[in-house]
């Protein structure tokens, strides 16, 4: 069996790299290898194949994921990944196979990958399939492909996310080219079937008893290639874009809650559905309200007079309004509370709000002051 490239290797980066370090790596290989840069020069092309061959997988997690599954099992080292059982189900399928034609896996035959299925992913022709070729089977080109899709985090303020409403969020996605609407040529370039796939769009990966389909990464899959590239997007039919839109709060929502935008995302290719973009809130703190469920708590002051000799105080709720509310005489500091039907409504319930009272000292008495303080604690046996 062929040894098939490992990526990591390929784009000189570890295993653990993160994704911003495999772009960055990218970026950097591209350009050195790049055949405009390189004209005379074959082997730097087949490079910049190799490493573009290389980001389109690690750059989609959920291919690496797959490719990953796939190196841990051996499939990208010298041997075969499937052990006994491989071997199991060649000897079985060369038993069963017509007088004189060759199982699958047996020495007169091609090893087909989609006669193995491992660990539920399904056969690894699908996986292969999916994570080389976008969905792309060997002599077809790749059909639609549905659009990136985006995630982000979103700040929002306290009383928004309690009562819900809209906040602007600017967001990065990948648009169809401007200028070349997607064809990757310079206005008035001129189209010639492409070198590299002779107009199939796919090329195979791999040598030897086996073969995997993926994307040429000459034409991207167009099967055809411009005289000129679009000077807009080098090429790719894509170009990187930010947008504002205005997303919707719902009420009660609190940091970890998602809402999906269906279609907001990146364009699909090739007709294929738009992407979708997925909001992370994370609500920012208060300096007045802060939350526990669906009550809502707020810390209000007392002045010594207040909380000694009684009084009626208006507190603020979260949406604006002004309660009256009875302090009784004799309040001592933490105080609570309850306020009924003052919190947040959520699906058909609502919270209290909670008021824990603090009692406020002058920082500065005047002399006047001072002596009737003395005078109060002396007519109440306080010992200061």
């Amino acid at each position: 069996m062929a040894q098939t490239k490992d990526f990591y290797a390929v784009l000189g980066v570890s295993a653990s790299a993160t994704q911003d370090e495999i772009k960055k790596q990218y970026r950097k290989l591209a350009k050195r290898y790049h055949p405009d840069a390189n004209a005379n020069d074959p082997k730097a092309a087949e490079r910049f194949k190799e490493v573009s061959e290389a980001y389109n997988v690690l750059s989609d997690p959920e291919k690496r994921r797959q490719y990953d599954d796939m190196r841990r099992l051996g499939a990208f080292g010298g041997g075969s990944p499937f052990g006994a059982r491989a071997r199991g189900a060649s000897a079985a399928g060369a038993r069963r196979g017509p007088a004189g034609a060759a199982g699958p896996g047996s020495g007169g035959g091609s090893f087909r990958f989609e006669d193995f299925d491992i660990g539920g992913l399904g056969g690894l022709g699908d996986l292969f399939s999916s994570m080389f070729g976008n969905g792309a089977r060997a002599g077809g080109r790749a059909g639609p492909e549905r659009g990136q899709s985006v995630e982000t985090t979103v700040d929002v303020p306290f009383r928004t996310a309690a009562l819900g409403g809209k906040v602007a969020v600017e967001l990065e996605v990948t648009e169809e080219c401007p200028t070349c609407h997607g064809n990757g040529a310079a206005p008035g370039a001129t189209f010639k079937t492409c070198p590299e796939c002779n107009g199939r769009g796919v090329v195979s990966l791999g040598q030897g008893g086996f073969a995997v389909t993926r994307t040429c990464p000459v034409c991207l899959g167009r099967g055809r290639v411009p005289s000129q590239r679009c000077p807009t997007c080098n090429g790719i039919g894509e170009v990187r874009s930010r947008k504002k839109v205005l997303i919707t709060v719902p009420p009660g929502a609190d940091s970890g809650s998602k809402v999906r935008l269906r279609g907001q995302g990146g364009r699909g290719a090739d007709g294929g559905q738009a992407g979708d973009v997925v909001i992370n809130f994370n609500v920012l703190p208060d300096r007045f309200f802060r939350r526990e469920g669906l009550d809502i708590h707020a810390t209000v002051p007392l002045n010594i007079p207040q909380a000694t000799l009684g009084s009626r105080i208006n507190v603020r709720t979260i949406d604006g309004k002004k309660v009256a509310l009875r302090i009784p005489e004799g309040t001592a500091a933490g105080k609570r509370f309850r306020i009924p039907g003052q919190g947040i409504a959520k699906e058909g319930r609502r919270g209290d709000m909670i008021v824990e009272v603090t009692i406020k000292v002058p920082e500065h008495l005047t002399e006047e002051q001072q002596r009737m303080m003395r005078e109060f604690a002396a007519a109440g046996g306080l010992k200061y």
